[in-house]
């Protein structure tokens, strides 16, 4: 890849992440429309949300870096695909470790990591959700490698249309705890920008380091596994309608699937 076309992938790449995140502020809109928010759908919402992100993972990161990994290799399947794998360990243990020392608070489950009484309850919430916005925008990014700017756009529409729930599901929780509604749709609005930050870092990776895409696909496919597992699954199976947000994240699977496949 030339330094020009790797530059355009960067900036196309950062863009889309760009676009994406802002999904978040247009479901914050809502918070001057609904008053509350019941457990049940706020669940639903981020269930689906964690359904879109897990297409995500295998449709548009996982098998896309496998075929990267087959090139490199010269079509050696097993090869390229243990490179993807250490790729996935390797996302899957950055979170974990970031998740052990960075102070953070869920809606639901509450906090996690050390404790800081310093630290403002709402910007637990803010870490929380930056934890879950970085790698999305990363993957973004990195769904952009190589030129593939088709399997880039269904990733950047999937995660985009997730975040429109996740962004009402923070601005009403910030409204729960006594801020305005104009403090919690900028503060629901500013967690999306971490997304363009992942974007840029996810771009320029492989954008400079061509053979570095397996690893990088198989790192945010590994990064969202975790989030997905460790954090919304835990967070929304933490009340009476397992079932339904079971089949809320079923729905938002097979949104991304069908985005994926008809986009990419």
């Amino acid at each position: 890849m030339d330094h020009e076309t790797g530059m355009s992938i960067v900036a196309i790449g950062t863009f889309a992440s760009l676009i994406a995140g802002l999904g978040t502020g247009v479901g914050a809109l809502g918070v001057f429309l609904v008053r509350q928010l019941s457990p049940a759908l706020r669940d639903g919402m981020l269930s689906a949300a964690a359904g879109v992100m897990l297409a995500a993972a295998f449709f548009s990161l996982l098998l896309p870096g496998i075929e990267y990994g087959e090139a490199l290799t010269g079509g050696i399947t097993w090869l390229a695909t243990l490179i993807v794998i250490t790729g996935v360990v390797m996302g899957a243990a950055a979170l974990y470790l970031i998740h052990q020392r960075l102070p953070h608070e869920h809606f639901g489950l509450g906090r996690e990591g050390p404790e800081q009484a310093q630290i403002r309850r709402i910007w637990l919430f803010v870490i929380a959700i930056t934890l879950h916005n970085f790698p999305e925008g990363m993957a973004v990014g990195v769904g952009f490698a190589g030129g593939n700017v088709p399997n880039g756009v269904a990733l950047a529409t999937g995660i985009g249309l997730q975040n429109i729930p996740e962004g009402l599901a923070v601005a009403l929780s910030m409204l729960a705890i006594n801020y305005s509604r104009a403090q919690a749709f900028g503060i629901a609005l500013l967690t999306g920008l971490a997304e363009p930050m992942g974007g840029l870092f996810g771009s320029s990776l492989v954008s400079f380091a061509e053979p570095l895409m397996p690893w990088t696909l198989g790192f945010s496919a590994g990064a969202m596994l975790f989030i997905i597992s460790d954090e919304i699954i835990p967070e929304t199976h933490n009340s009476n309608s397992s079932d339904r947000v079971t089949f809320a994240l079923i729905g938002g699977f097979v949104v991304m699937m069908f985005l994926d496949a008809t986009l990419g």
